[in-house]
């Protein structure tokens, strides 16, 4: 009996490579370069955001008098106080009063200024820089100039009224007629904000698009409805999301507003004050209660999440009937 004996070689292992220092560090730079690219703005919220966000919730545990030494823990009893208090759902209503009043209008006005500067226009940066001048205008100078328009006596507005017939209006002792004036201060100032936001997207829009439909028949009404709009609703929700969490946090155009005795209280019926207004008034002067004041910046806070939570859903609804989102999925527009 023969025995065959493998003649290959025997396979000897290869020797192993010690890595250069040089590689070693060219791949922990590209491990780590990006989080230290990102870690600045992550610095600046903790130190800015994230913990005044929990030093907050931890004061409003407590009976925390500005003017006093002694902090005593109280626990949830400022947010069950506040929950029962009247004038902070009063505030509640105001807030949204005129977050509706002004941020429908705002928001339409916006998207139909869009669609007439995106069309060619003779000058068209110049009218394109105009529409942001409001914008850039000092809040407390637009506060005087719209008190002075909706005086009660010598108002520009009411005379106007008085001209076609009507009885002039008490701007700021009337609740409803001050939320009107209020919002009427905010969207002069924050619509070619939206403007601009609107003609930044409607620009990414293909062109192709509206030859198409031209020459199928459609005039600029139906193309600015069966293609800009649809297109535009991922634009839609985000101005939507900015204007309302301006909206909620709305503070000195109805401070200013008010030039009164103890105008933190927007009237002295407290006719236009918002939830903002009524955490200043309740932190620091007349009251100094920093607890309450820390927990009426908690439900507001709260009130912001829910509203972007719903305002995130409608997205995520809205982003697979659009051309974009269907293509995303693999479906056929």
């Amino acid at each position: 009996m023969t025995v065959q004996l493998d003649a290959r070689p025997p396979v000897t292992p290869a020797p192993h490579r010690r890595r250069s220092p040089s590689v070693r560090l060219s791949r922990l730079d590209t491990r780590l370069s990006p989080y230290l690219y990102i870690a600045p703005f992550f610095l600046v919220f903790g130190v800015f955001g994230a913990y005044p966000l929990v030093y907050t919730f931890w004061v409003s545990l407590h009976d925390w008098d500005l003017l006093g030494s002694d902090h005593a823990f109280v626990g949830a009893e400022n947010y069950t106080r506040l929950l029962a208090d009247p004038d902070f759902w009063h505030a509640v209503v105001n807030t949204l009063g005129i977050f509706v009043i002004s941020t429908v209008p705002q928001l339409l006005a916006a998207l139909w200024l869009a669609n007439l500067l995106n069309r060619r226009l003779r000058f068209r940066t110049g009218w394109r820089m105009a529409v942001l001048i409001p914008n850039v205008t000092s809040t407390a100078a637009v506060a005087i100039v719209f008190g002075v328009l909706f005086s009660r006596e010598f108002g520009m507005v009411n005379w106007l009224l008085d001209v076609v017939g009507l009885d002039p209006v008490e701007w700021k002792s009337n609740r409803i007629a001050s939320w009107m004036a209020i919002s009427a201060m905010v969207d002069w100032r924050w619509t070619g904000y939206n403007a601009l936001i609107f003609l930044a997207a409607m620009q990414a829009i293909p062109r192709d698009l509206y030859e198409s439909a031209a020459i199928d028949g459609a005039n600029r009404a139906r193309q600015f409805w069966s293609i800009t709009v649809p297109l535009l609703r991922p634009t839609i929700i985000f101005c939507v999301i900015i204007s309302t969490i301006g909206g909620l946090q709305l503070f000195t155009e109805p401070r200013l507003f008010h030039s009164g005795t103890n105008p933190i209280r927007g009237g002295p019926l407290r006719e236009s004050q918002t939830v903002t207004m009524y955490m200043f008034e309740n932190a620091f002067a007349p009251h100094y209660n920093f607890g309450y004041g820390s927990a009426v910046a908690w439900l507001l806070f709260a009130l912001i999440a829910v509203v972007a939570a719903v305002n995130v859903a409608i997205i995520r609804r809205l982003g697979g009937r659009t051309p974009g989102g269907r293509a995303a999925k693999g479906e056929r527009p």
